[in-house]
């Protein structure tokens, strides 16, 4: 029936009508509306009347299907509530808006509208249903629980059951932007996928979903081997080789040493240390990290052991001895002439003394010298000798032995043949 009035001649008019005026009551509504709670969501509607009508009152009921109010929103009072806003109008805009929903606010929503007859009141049938949700994202894999580098995976944030446009979900990794879709899917995941992944809807801030964690496992990369402090090192030094790579999950170290073809393992953690060094440890050197999903060797480095050679040794001690023998010779040259310097300079400032004081066994010899000057004296001097024998005093001895002339003064006669004479001795 078309119509509430309830007087049966009316009925019977509206039944003669029905076929020209039912057709033009009417309201529409969005069957389905998902929401997340805490946000707040619009609810679209519109709705027709005969033209010749005009529309006074509007209304919206929760979940009361006798229509009978109490309604959500009222035009008739002047009582409204923040919470429901209507946002359409009295001519076919019949839309709601609801603010910061609840779960409780959950159900099925139903508008009505009445003109200026008695006979223009018209409640929608059926009603549109909002549903309170939270976002969900769904992580699909190819292969059981566990990812790892090369599959096939799928996340998919589900909103209920409402039709949202692909267009209004936003994806986020780390919490950063990274796509958009309902959907992401990696054909050949790689370790650089792995993070925290979010979905949420544009419009709607704090609407993101749950936190779906991507671990991508992988086998081992970048294999390398660094050397503390150097490859070339002299015997007894200390060595230590570090073994690192990048995989997922930690993978397990082993060290090899290659003997000409034959390759033996020497360690089995990530460092190898080796200790006061012998040439004995020369050679080649690699690790090899490993871990479920596979395993990766290094590049091999060389050890290069430098013995201590005697030589070099030998060496330095004579290079040292012969640096303190040189600095001994030049202390004692230089005391000596500092000595040397002294004793001249004394011996220049010294007053004159006779010429047997400072002589010790002194000789002096007259070599023969024959005068011809004068005629008959035939005077030939043989030899004359003075011998002295005295010691260096100092100078209080010298003061005692001026007063006593006990000085030991050895004469030697000066012989001449001047006429077979014989000369006096002469004593200076």
């Amino acid at each position: 029936m078309c119509t509430e009035h309830r007087d049966l001649t009316w009925t019977l008019m509206l039944l003669l009508l029905s076929g020209v005026l039912c057709g033009k009551w009417n309201v529409d509504y969005q069957p389905l509306i998902c929401a997340v709670k805490g946000s707040s969501v619009v609810i679209p509607c519109s709705f027709q009347y005969p033209p010749a009508k005009k529309i006074k009152f509007v209304m919206w009921d929760h979940e009361n299907y006798d229509m009978l109010g109490p309604f959500v929103y009222d035009s008739r009072s002047a009582d409204t509530s923040s919470k429901y806003q209507y946002i359409g109008d009295k001519h076919h805009n019949c839309s709601l808006r609801v603010n910061q929903v609840e779960h409780k606010d959950a159900g099925t929503y139903r508008f009505r509208f009445e003109s200026n007859s008695r006979a223009g009141k018209w409640t929608g049938q059926g009603g549109s249903i909002l549903k309170i949700v939270d976002a969900i994202a769904v992580v699909k894999r190819t292969n059981g629980d566990t990812v790892k580098e090369g599959d096939s995976v799928t996340l998919s944030c589900s909103w209920c059951d409402g039709g949202v446009p692909s267009s209004a979900f936003v994806w986020l990794k780390n919490g950063e932007p990274f796509s958009e879709g309902p959907s992401l899917s990696f054909k050949d995941i790689s370790f650089a996928n792995s993070g925290n992944y979010t979905c949420s809807l544009k419009a709607h801030e704090g609407s993101t979903s749950g936190v779906q964690h991507v671990n991508v496992e992988h086998g081992p990369k970048n294999t390398s081997v660094s050397v503390r402090p150097s490859t070339e090192v002299h015997a007894g030094s200390s060595i230590t080789l570090s073994c690192s790579s990048h995989a997922n999950p930690p993978e397990i170290y082993t060290w090899f040493r290659k003997y000409d073809e034959l390759t033996v393992r020497v360690g089995n953690k990530s460092e190898l240390h080796l200790k006061q060094v012998s040439p004995a440890a020369d050679g080649e050197y690699l690790c090899s990290a490993t871990n479920r999903h596979g395993g990766q060797n290094s590049s091999v480095v060389t050890l290069k052991v430098k013995a201590h050679s005697p030589y070099s040794t030998f060496t330095r001690s004579a290079i040292l001895i012969a640096t303190v023998a040189a600095v001994t010779a030049l202390l004692f040259v230089t005391a000596v002439v500092t000595a040397v310097r002294r004793l001249n300079g004394k011996r220049t400032r010294a007053p004159e003394t006779e010429p047997g004081e400072d002589v010790q066994n002194a000789v002096y010899l007259n070599w023969p010298v024959v005068d011809n000057s004068q005629e008959g004296n035939g005077c030939e001097i043989l030899y004359a000798a003075v011998d002295f024998n005295t010691k260096r005093k100092t100078n209080m001895q010298q003061q005692m032995d001026s007063r006593n002339d006990d000085e030991e003064v050895i004469y030697s006669t000066i012989y001449s043949l001047c006429a077979g004479s014989k000369t006096e001795p002469f004593i200076r």
